[in-house]
């Protein structure tokens, strides 16, 4: 059988068959780049977290159930830091500085009460509360290594505020750091018997299941506080243990 030969001199054939396949390879590269980009966006759209109402977007995001999670330990923070001496130290201009950052950093408006703060810090650039609530007020608005600096701030001026160890724990926890908020909910412990921090403890054993260790702590919680029992019931960490005999009698008699 003869071959048909198209027109035209051989060496410009060639160049055109090569033409033709560097515009094919050029075509099937542009599909998989535009294919692996659009599998890109979309795994960003479901895997995206969505930050509170109010907060910024940052390189260290916090998911809205972690803060729904730990929101109730610092809100019950609340009701008894008032009781402590930390402000006693203080002068009036500086307790009603504190009092607004802590009153807006509470009604979850973290940037406004980051702004109270910086006053209260450039006024009184050695008060550790300005420093404590400007640095948690960071962490839950995004920006752990910020809101971590000024925490540590606020233990280098005085080493034993009870509140900031506190602080620095639930920032680690806010940002699934479990073994250092272990370790730092222990740090506040040594200079403040307080039941969130054993509350707190109680929650990270429970997301891992360890009921022993869970109930240790979660049991000396509710020693402190009764009502603890009722939020333990709704708390998600705890879910691994619920089932529990443990759990169910500690919490449901």
């Amino acid at each position: 059988m003869s071959r048909i030969k198209l027109p035209g001199k051989e060496k410009n054939k060639r160049i055109l068959l090569f033409v033709l396949v560097l515009i094919a390879l050029g075509i099937i590269a542009h599909e998989f780049i535009e294919n692996r980009n659009s599998k890109d966006s979309k795994y960003k759209e479901e895997n995206e977290i969505i930050m509170p109402e109010g907060t910024q977007q940052s390189d260290n995001n916090v998911a809205n159930k972690e803060l729904e999670s730990i929101d109730m330990k610092n809100d019950s923070k609340k009701a008894v830091n008032d009781k402590t001496n930390e402000k006693s130290s203080y002068s009036e201009r500086e307790n009603e500085l504190y009092d607004e950052a802590y009153n807006l950093f509470f009604s979850h408006k973290y940037t406004e009460s980051i702004s109270k703060a910086d006053l209260l810090i450039n006024e009184f650039p050695s008060n550790a509360m300005g420093y404590n609530i400007r640095g948690i007020a960071k962490s839950y608005n995004g920006d752990f290594n910020s809101g971590i600096d000024d925490i540590d701030k606020a233990l280098s001026i005085d080493n034993n505020y009870g509140y900031a160890r506190f602080n620095k724990a639930l920032t680690y926890e806010l940002y699934g750091k479990m073994d250092d908020a272990l370790e730092w909910y222990n740090k506040a412990l040594d200079v403040e018997d307080y039941e969130w921090s054993y509350y707190g403890i109680a929650s990270i054993y429970g997301r891992r299941g360890d009921i022993k260790n869970t109930m240790l702590y979660l049991n000396k919680a509710i020693q402190m506080d009764e009502s603890i029992k009722d939020i333990a019931k709704e708390e998600q960490d705890f879910d691994p243990v619920k089932n529990s005999e443990e759990f169910q009698k500690a919490v449901y008699n």
